[in-house]
Order: structure tokens, then C-alpha cells, then sequence
């Protein structure tokens, strides 16, 4: 086949794309059809719709649906506007269309803990999150080899009590451009001015033990006071702290045989797989945030 000839192909064959359409809004009759019909007139073919309404009647609807579009990124504009006008208007709708053809650039901030970091590298590296890591940030140098060794870039922007300000206005010019921040245990507290330039773009994770053991060593504190769970929760942050619409939690039981040592190993363990699993979900835009709730479509 020539050159000329497989260009010609390409243009007649435009490459088939696929979108997540996520909506929020009052629950009334007729939104599915609605959605379905428009989705059809493009000539759209829908691969998955997930649903969930709060009541029987009255309630707060959520939707989630993928649909496959041949030349979608050429009108996307256009499918958007007209969107806009003809559905979400009618039923006030909250939405938001995610074109998966692109990545989610994402931004990690951590301090020196590097288990939450290090998973998320490495599934990064192996397919396994699907987004686009653009760099890694923190307050101390110890992990720049570490993260480099992945090919990721390293910043180090050391934080006191008297710069802090002006650190945060560096993070956020070294984070411009990103989609999600994630603080894979980044042991600075965020101002409520950076965090309201990043409204339910930032995730935290953290022991579940708070606010009972708060402070330093909250292991020890665990072991002393006996407890038989562990647990770890990701959560958006908002400007009060800890706070944020929860997305994802877990808990591994533990006894009176494991000491100081084992806890954390084991804390450490489950405060990976939830961040992993929550910034998953939130690049491949399985989450609608609800007031301080969210609702996750697995």
C-alpha cells in the first residue's frame, strides 16, 4: 500500500476514542434516556454506564458512562457545547467530560517516608496507573536517587516556619500544569491558600488511628493502647485538616503478639495499597465528590 494511499485510509478511518461523561445533579425522571439518546445521535456507542441515585424519589443522582467515538478529540469542543445545551442545562446538571486519550498528569509530594512514593512509582513504571507522573516534590533531598532512578523529575524545596509562604508558592509553580497532587506522606500541613488553588485535586493518605493518637509515634501510642486494627484512609484535602471527602479506607487486624516494629510495617503496608487504589480511581474518574461524601463507581 503506498504512503498516499494509507493517508487516505487514515482520513476516511478516523481513530476511534473513548470519553468518561461523569454528572451529578437532582434525581428526576428521564436522565438516562436523555443522556443515551445524545450519546446515539453522535453515533457514539456506550461501553459502560454505572448509576446511583441517594432515594427512591427526590434524591441525588450520579452517573458514570464511557462511550466509544470515532474522530471524538476532532469535536470534542462541539460535543461539549452542545452537551451543555441540550442535556445538562435541562436537568441542571454537574458534569464534567474526560477525554481518555489523555493522560492525567500528576504531581507527588513527600517528605522521607518513601513506601507510598516507591508503590506508586513502580506501578507507574509497570502500567499499572494509568496517568503521567511529571515529578516528584519534597522538603528533605533523601529520595532524589530513588525517584530519579525511575526517570521521574526531583525538586527539593525545604519548608521552615519562616518560609513557608514562599515554599508553597514554588510547589505550586513547579506543580502548575498537573491534574492531582498526592501526598504520598508528605508531613508539611498545607495552607488553606494553596489548597483552595487545588479544590478536590490534592490526596492525602494517613494512619486511620486520628484523632485518637495524634503526634508523634502514633504506633507506639497504638501498642501501648492495645488496639486490634490498623487502618489507612485517602482522602481529598480541604482546608480543615484531615477532613476531606474520604475515598477510599482499610483496616488489617493485628493482636497483642505484634509489637512497635510490626505495626508500622503493617501500617505502612495498607497506607500503600489505599493511596494506590484511591489515585486509580481518580485518574481513570471513578469518583464524584458530594458535599464532604464521595461515591465511587468500581
Amino acid at each position: 500500500m503506498s504512503e498516499s494511499t494509507s493517508n487516505k485510509n487514515n482520513a476516511n478511518n478516523p481513530k476511534i476514542d473513548t470519553a468518561t461523561l461523569l454528572i451529578k445533579c437532582k434525581d428526576q425522571a428521564g436522565i438516562v434516556q436523555a443522556v443515551s439518546e445524545f450519546i446515539h445521535r453522535y453515533g457514539a456507542n456506550i461501553i459502560t454506564l454505572d448509576q446511583y441515585s441517594t432515594a427512591h424519589e427526590g434524591g441525588q443522582y450520579f452517573m458514570r458512562l464511557e462511550f466509544a467515538l470515532a474522530g471524538l478529540s476532532d469535536i470534542i469542543d462541539n460535543f461539549q457545547a452542545s452537551f451543555d445545551h441540550t442535556v445538562a442545562k435541562r436537568y441542571d446538571m454537574d458534569w464534567r467530560l474526560h477525554n481518555n486519550a489523555i493522560k492525567t498528569k500528576v504531581g507527588i509530594l513527600v517528605s522521607k517516608f518513601d513506601h507510598a512514593l516507591l508503590d506508586l512509582l513502580w506501578r507507574h513504571q509497570r502500567g499499572l496507573l494509568d496517568c503521567e507522573i511529571s515529578c516528584v516534590v519534597s522538603n528533605h533531598d533523601d529520595l532524589r536517587q530513588a525517584v530519579e532512578n525511575f526517570g521521574i523529575p526531583f525538586h527539593h524545596v525545604p519548608v521552615t516556619k519562616d518560609n513557608k509562604a514562599e515554599a508553597e508558592e514554588q510547589i505550586h509553580q513547579i506543580m502548575a500544569g498537573n491534574d492531582l497532587l498526592v501526598l504520598a506522606r508528605y508531613m508539611q500541613i498545607l495552607s488553606s491558600d494553596f489548597v483552595d488553588r487545588w479544590p478536590m485535586q490534592i490526596i492525602n493518605i494517613h494512619h486511620s488511628f486520628l484523632p485518637a493518637f495524634v503526634g508523634a509515634d502514633p504506633y507506639r501510642q497504638a501498642f501501648d493502647k492495645g488496639v486490634k486494627l490498623i487502618g489507612a484512609t485517602a482522602h481529598y484535602v480541604t482546608a480543615d485538616l484531615d477532613q476531606g471527602p474520604i475515598i477510599e479506607q482499610d483496616v488489617h487486624r493485628v493482636t497483642h503478639r505484634q509489637g512497635v516494629a510490626e505495626l508500622r510495617a503493617i501500617g505502612r503496608d495498607v497506607e500503600r495499597n489505599v493511596l494506590a487504589r484511591a489515585v486509580n480511581w481518580h485518574v481513570q474518574n471513578r469518583v464524584i465528590v458530594a458535599g464532604n461524601k464521595t461515591v465511587v463507581f468500581s
